[in-house]
């Protein structure tokens, strides 16, 4: 399912975990909340074989630095993608973003100067209001979550996870899912995450989309329930020259609940923009 990321990146203080895979023009995976690259590992795979695939944790997700006294929110993870494509050395790679993975390669885009050559946009946190309840329950009592027993604490994050798969998630991908937040680290690291979560860093580039000019194409669960299927076709409106594509039968976790349509889809849109 996955495999591990050997390379840091070190950027102010944290500790960034990433590899590269395949060869070809460079195309950069983006993950969201409360995930990790090792949910677009099989995607990454199929695409290996054309293009060399970036695949990064955030820091205070994954295998990055988790430390308390760092700021995790959009605005810090936008200019560290920035960062990170000028570390690599990638003047103009593709881009594949997830949940709130696409407020970061937005915000990048936009603010800090980075410049792709497409962008994919799955499912993606870019338009208000975004957040399921239990995420803005926690967001407003975040300090009292995080003293939550353990096993309870992943009672909760277990059904929490849970309800972003229309079809259900099979032990082995749940706990893939849930193993980063389950120590103390994971489990501060979890709440406090949500808790720096703020509209505003979508709201402050929501008017600028219709600047991108790279092909761009939004690809959405059919039955996403976090961030419902109604949001792809305005984010399509607000990038004119976007294609959008719904994939029956899936919700937000899109990669497990239809993870042969997913692939053939992001197949079809990266030979049309790759090479």
């Amino acid at each position: 399912m996955s495999t591990p990321l050997t390379q840091e990146f070190v950027w102010r203080g944290r500790t960034v975990r990433w590899d590269r895979h395949g060869s070809g023009p460079a195309v950069v995976f983006l993950h969201g909340t409360p995930w990790s690259s090792r949910l677009w590992w099989p995607i990454a795979q199929t695409l290996a074989g054309q293009f060399t695939v970036y695949l990064w944790d955030m820091p205070g997700y994954g295998a990055s630095s988790k430390d308390p006294t760092h700021a995790v929110d959009l605005g810090v993870q936008g200019e560290l993608f920035a960062d990170l494509l000028t570390h690599w050395q990638l003047e103009h790679p593709h881009v594949i973003a997830h949940d709130f993975g696409g407020a970061v390669a937005l915000r990048a885009r936009l603010l800090h100067g980075a410049e792709y050559r497409s962008l994919c946009l799955v499912d993606v946190v870019a338009l208000s209001p975004w957040g399921s309840p239990f995420f803005l329950l926690v967001k407003e009592h975040a300090a009292v979550f995080e003293q939550l027993p353990p096993a309870v604490h992943r009672g909760a994050i277990e059904a929490y996870i849970s309800g972003a798969s229309h079809r259900g998630l099979r032990p082995d991908d749940l706990d893939m899912l849930t193993e980063p937040w389950t120590d103390a680290a994971g489990q501060a690291a979890f709440y406090r995450q949500i808790a720096q979560a703020d509209e505003w860093f979508t709201d402050e580039i929501e008017q600028r989309y219709a600047e991108l000019t790279e092909p761009v194409h939004i690809v959405w669960g059919a039955e996403d329930t976090w961030i419902p299927s109604d949001r792809a076709h305005r984010l399509g409106a607000a990038i004119p020259h976007a294609s959008v594509a719904l994939i029956e039968g899936a919700g937000h976790l899109i990669q497990l609940d239809a993870p042969a349509a997913l692939a053939a889809e992001l197949s079809r849109w990266m030979s049309r923009v790759g090479g």
